[in-house]
């Protein structure tokens, strides 16, 4: 039994040598007559065998695999620009004071379709210098440009703008002109007018030259004057606010001539509006009535009733200022049956207030009080509350007026009458509403 038992161990531990043909044949028709699960579980087994380029996805990271895959492909400028781009994130961030904003952003090292968005394209690029293809080059760079738009990624932005816009070769194609149009609205945007004004001219110098359109289709020499005008209203807008009207009114004459040259009327509506507006606040009403003018009849063509309403109260405005009151209550009529027939609600709430104010400096204080009364009621149903607390207001300081008089004028008649409204009044402490007549002896209750 010993013996067999030992026999039997030895020809388990030892291997076959030199197989006939036979058996392996006999081999590989036992393995394909495998059962199925036991064949999955080879097959699994193989599959749980990984490359070496496969584990180092799982342990490297994100930013090491991408720039690797870079270096393999030979893109080594792509590689540096992007390296560039990953050292300044992470010394601007380092360089924040903690609790910031810009401390608490995700690194770009760690965010993934960033990354790979950047290679695919830098990529592109790279590839499009080595063959001088300089159009393809700026494209791809206005492409990431336009990419990295959120307010956390406008360094980016301005980078790969820049890079597209300031190319040696390929510096005024078409995508280069657009990306000095998206610097101006991006330096408007952060508040540097300069170099806002810098980058439009070179956009209409660019496009005029290359009659070039945008991605959208609009002609680039139009979208520069475009931001240019920006730029000028901008800056008119400090100069208004130190009152150094006549600089001001130099810079919004260049900005209207410039939103002329947009081709856009509703642009040099708004432009001929500021003008207005400047005019008088530096007290030349009848200048500014001329703008106004020319606003109401570019609304008229445009059909733009909130624009129409605007002017007229603007116009409104100036003619209180001159005294001239009559024509102050057409002009603000004029603007309540607008506002009502194109359902500006808020506009009509503006005409009645000052409708009322009119009529309260001509002491009508109870056609006063009226104007004041549906003004309120508008501006409660819109939920104005801005609009609504200056009507209160006006409605309480109105009554107060209303029934001051009336009281007044009961003190000095000392009719039996008035003396009973007096002390009737007296002792409830109630408003009462009298007529605005003071002859009149009927009482009436005011509904608070």
């Amino acid at each position: 039994m010993d013996a067999a038992v030992t026999q039997r161990h030895t020809a388990s531990f030892l291997p076959k040598i030199a197989p006939d043909k036979n058996e392996r044949n006999k081999s590989t028709i036992n393995s394909r007559m495998m059962e199925p699960h036991q064949a999955g579980l080879v097959s699994h087994k193989c599959d749980q065998l990984l490359s070496k380029a496969e584990i180092s996805l799982f342990k490297n990271s994100i930013m090491q695999n991408i720039c690797v895959e870079m270096l393999q492909e030979g893109f080594h400028r792509s590689y540096s620009e992007l390296f560039f781009l990953l050292s300044y994130d992470r010394h601007r961030r380092e360089s924040a004071e903690l609790g910031s904003d810009l401390s608490l952003q995700t690194p770009l090292e760690e965010q993934k379709d960033k990354l790979t968005i950047m290679r695919k394209y830098l990529s592109r690029a790279e590839q499009a210098e080595r063959t001088n293809t300089w159009t393809v080059v700026c494209e791809q760079r206005l492409f990431l440009g336009g990419y990295f738009s959120s307010k956390e990624d406008l360094w980016i932005s301005f980078h790969f703008y820049h890079s597209c816009a300031e190319r040696e070769h390929g510096g005024r194609s078409r995508p280069a002109t657009e990306a000095r149009a998206c610097l101006a609205e991006l330096y408007l945007q952060t508040g540097d007018l300069e170099r806002a004004q810098e980058q439009a001219e070179l956009c209409i110098d660019q496009g005029e030259e290359g009659g070039w359109l945008d991605s959208d289709g609009r002609p680039l020499r139009l979208r520069g004057h475009l931001a240019l005008w920006k730029v000028y209203s901008r800056m008119a807008d400090s100069l208004l606010e130190a009152e150094d009207y006549e600089e001001a009114l130099k810079m919004l004459h260049t900005g209207y001539n410039t939103a002329i040259k947009t081709e856009d009327r509703q642009v040099e509506v708004e432009a001929a509006y500021q003008l207005g507006l400047a005019y008088q606040s530096a007290g030349d009403h009848d200048t500014a009535k001329q703008f106004f003018n020319t606003c109401m009849q570019i609304y008229g063509t445009l059909e733009d009733g909130d624009g129409l309403g605007r002017t007229y109260k603007a116009i409104a405005k100036s003619l209180e200022s001159e005294e001239k009151l009559n024509e102050t209550v057409q002009c603000l009529e004029t603007l309540a049956d607008i506002s009502r027939g194109n359902g500006l609600q808020h506009h009509l709430v503006d005409a009645y207030l000052s409708l009322g104010n009119i009529c309260y400096k001509r002491s009508e204080y109870q056609r006063a009080l009226e104007f004041f009364q549906q003004g309120y009621e508008i501006s409660c149903e819109l939920r104005d509350v801005s609009r609504l607390e200056r009507a209160q207001v006006f409605v309480a300081t109105a009554r107060a007026r209303c029934l001051i008089r009336k009281y007044s004028t009961d003190v000095e008649s000392a009719t039996p009458t008035a003396m009973k409204r007096l002390l009737a009044w007296r002792e409830t402490r109630e408003p009462q509403d009298f007529s605005v007549d003071s002859s009149d002896d009927t009482d009436h209750t005011i509904n608070q």
